[in-house]
This record gives C-alpha cells, sequence and structure tokens, in this order.
C-alpha cells in the first residue's frame, strides 16, 4: 500500500497534492467528504427492463449501481413499502389489481388481487404494529375513494373507509401530533380526478376537480380535517414526513386546460395542520411533481421529470433551487443522504455524486424506499 502511495503521488504535479493522500489527511482531521466513508446505500426500486416490469433492490456505490435482489411482475408496479420484518409490500400502479408482499432475502412472495368493482391506486401504509394495512382505492362504480384496511399477515380486507373525495393516491401514519391532529393519524391525499372503469388512467371533466388533504382516525377511519388549495385544478398526489419542522410536503401534478398556465403551476405545497401552502416563488417546472422525500436538515425535494429538475423547498413551501437531473423521478432519504434516479445517472446528495449503471439500463418508477442492512 506504502508503495502505491508513494508511486500515486510522485506522478503528481508539483504544487498538488494527490486525491488518496488529501482523502488521507483530511480523514485524519475529520474533513473528508461524507462520500469517502460513505457505505454502499441499499434501495428498494420498481422499474422497467427489457420491456419486463420489476421490483427489486438495488446497491448505490460512490460510482456505479447495481441490482442485488429482482422480482418479475405482472404490471408496473407504484408504491413500495419496507415493512420491520424484512419484507416489502409493492402496489400496482393504478388502476391496479394487485397487491404484493416480497420477502428479498428467502425469496417469499404472497399476492393478492383485488375486487372486480376495486382498483388499488398505487400506495399503502402499514400501522406501527403491523397488524394492519392501508391501501388506497377507487370505487369503480362510484369513482368515490376508498381506503382498505387489512389484515396485516394476510394482507385480506376486513372493512374500508371513504376518504372524502376521488382518486385517493399516497398516505402515511402521522408519527407525531400536528395541530390539532393526533399522532397515530392517517393522512390521505385525494387527488380529486374523476375516471370511470372503461377509460382507465384517462381523465375526464376535470371542471369537476375536488383535489383534497384529509385526516382520517386510524381506529374507524372518522373525518378530523380536511383542506384544500385555492386552485382547483393542483392534483395533491404525493407525501413527506419532514422530521425536523413537524410538517408533510406534498407533491403536486397541475391538470390547467391552459398550457401556460400549467407549466409555471406549483408542484409543491406544504401542511403544518393548519392550511395548505403552495410553493411561493417557484419558477416555472411544467406544473409536474413526481416524487418527493424530506431532506436531512429540513425541507422537501420534488423530483420534476418533465422539466429535468430537482427542486428544493423550505418546510414553509418557499422555494430554494433547481437542481438540473436528467429524467429526474425516483427519490430516497436515508440517514444523512439523499438519492434521485435519472436517464443515465443517480444522484447522491449533499455530495452531489453522480453513480452509473453497472449493468443494462433501466426505466425506474416514481419511488423508491431505503432498504436496511442486515
Amino acid at each position: 500500500m506504502q508503495t502505491s502511495t508513494a508511486a500515486d503521488d510522485s506522478a503528481t504535479p508539483a504544487g498538488a497534492i494527490s486525491r488518496r493522500r488529501w482523502l488521507m489527511g483530511a480523514a485524519a482531521l475529520g474533513l473528508a467528504p461524507a462520500w469517502a466513508a460513505r457505505e454502499n446505500a441499499q434501495l428498494v426500486a420498481a422499474w422497467q427492463a427489457s420491456a419486463k416490469q420489476r421490483i427489486g433492490v438495488i446497491e448505490v456505490g460512490a460510482q456505479h449501481w447495481s441490482v442485488r435482489q429482482t422480482l418479475a411482475v405482472p404490471t408496473r408496479a407504484h408504491g413500495l413499502l419496507v415493512e420491520a420484518g424484512g419484507s416489502v409490500l409493492a402496489v400496482a400502479r393504478r388502476p391496479g389489481d394487485w397487491l404484493l408482499r416480497w420477502h428479498p432475502v428467502s425469496g417469499q412472495t404472497l399476492w393478492h388481487w383485488i375486487e372486480d368493482d376495486r382498483r388499488f391506486n398505487g400506495h399503502a401504509a402499514a400501522s406501527a404494529d403491523g397488524r394492519r394495512v392501508w391501501t388506497s382505492e377507487t370505487d369503480l362504480e362510484t369513482a368515490q375513494g376508498q381506503l382498505a384496511v387489512r389484515d396485516g399477515t394476510t394482507l385480506a380486507k376486513t372493512t374500508e373507509w371513504p376518504t372524502q373525495g376521488m382518486d385517493p393516491h399516497e398516505l402515511l401514519v402521522l408519527p407525531q401530533r400536528v395541530g390539532a391532529i393526533p399522532a397515530g393519524s392517517l393522512i390521505v391525499a385525494n387527488g380529486g380526478i374523476p375516471t370511470l372503469p372503461e377509460t382507465g388512467r384517462s381523465k375526464r371533466e376535470l371542471g369537476r376537480m375536488d383535489a383534497s388533504l384529509v385526516a382520517l382516525d386510524a381506529r374507524d377511519g372518522g373525518l378530523l380535517g380536511q383542506w384544500r388549495l385555492p386552485d382547483p385544478h393542483l392534483s395533491i398526489r404525493h407525501l413527506a414526513w419532514d422530521t425536523a419542522s413537524g410538517t408533510v410536503g406534498i407533491a403536486l401534478q397541475a391538470e390547467h386546460p391552459d398550457a401556460g398556465t400549467r407549466q409555471r403551476a406549483p408542484v409543491f405545497a406544504a401542511w403544518d395542520g393548519q392550511r395548505l401552502q403552495a410553493a411561493i416563488g417557484q419558477p416555472a417546472l411544467q406544473g409536474y411533481g413526481g416524487d418527493i422525500c424530506a431532506l436531512p436538515g429540513g425541507g422537501f425535494v420534488v423530483s420534476c421529470p418533465r422539466a429535468n429538475n430537482l427542486a428544493l423547498f423550505t418546510a414553509s413551501a418557499r422555494w430554494v433551487r433547481n437542481q438540473t437531473h436528467e429524467g429526474a423521478s425516483a427519490l430516497a432519504r436515508h440517514d444523512r443522504h439523499w438519492w434521485a434516479s435519472g436517464t443515465e445517472s443517480l444522484w447522491c446528495a449533499p455530495e452531489g455524486v453522480r453513480a452509473h449503471s453497472a449493468g443494462a439500463s433501466v426505466q425506474f418508477d416514481n419511488h423508491w424506499q431505503g432498504w436496511p442492512r442486515a
């Protein structure tokens, strides 16, 4: 090792310092960048490769990422949830008909297929004790949103509650009290877009849009609160919890009939338990927020795939800056780092390192989850 280091330094121009020597010296002083000491991260993801849909675990290093475990699924997956027992819940993209529990280590699977008059809307949440799982669904006959309550072991539906709106999407279990809403409540994003069973994902009658954020009692589905943005054409889609501020961040997708208005529309809103605040000072981002995650130091990042950007916001909804990243889509946070998928590479922050594929290229879906190491 000493011989190799000397050789590297001898090739370094006078007055410069080799990368290796700098890292060794900086590490001794505690100044080395985080990526120098960071272990490879593992993320649960959904993607398409070679016209096949898959879920799996990917490993992201300082320069490359690779697939560790993978499982083929019948249609495109969307939301992913890592469970305490080392399993993963994956939900079909809306309008979906399957729910899957997968153990990446053992390979065991448990499939559940939804009733003919219901469709999954791509997301699930679980109670802290694992005894219950909730899935966002649509009643195909009425187009109204339903929150299905499922047995945590079998995934069988035990009951369902109305979400007080149409097109429910992501949901989360509130980890602490926010305003008057107690810890453990269910926060649900009602996208508000009317749909019909025969048209699938096609949108209709956007003049009847009614997007809202609701808080439901996790014991009986009772409505604890409901909030709307002043602009009725902003669909409330994805949610993230910021521990630092005790705020829920929301990724928005604009549905304005006028293209210019749609392109300039906000892609982010924040909820503090009292009101929804749309983004302040944000430049045009094509009106489409794909995914959202909380930043390690507080605040949020929203992926904007149509604008090829990552948009950063404070917890009070003020725009901070954009980071160019082509094909920005899935986001995940773990410890002091966050990651974003892209067309050619994965972005790791705050270091600003790009990791490239060590194998065949894939097209990631909108969401990631951090995968805990054994």
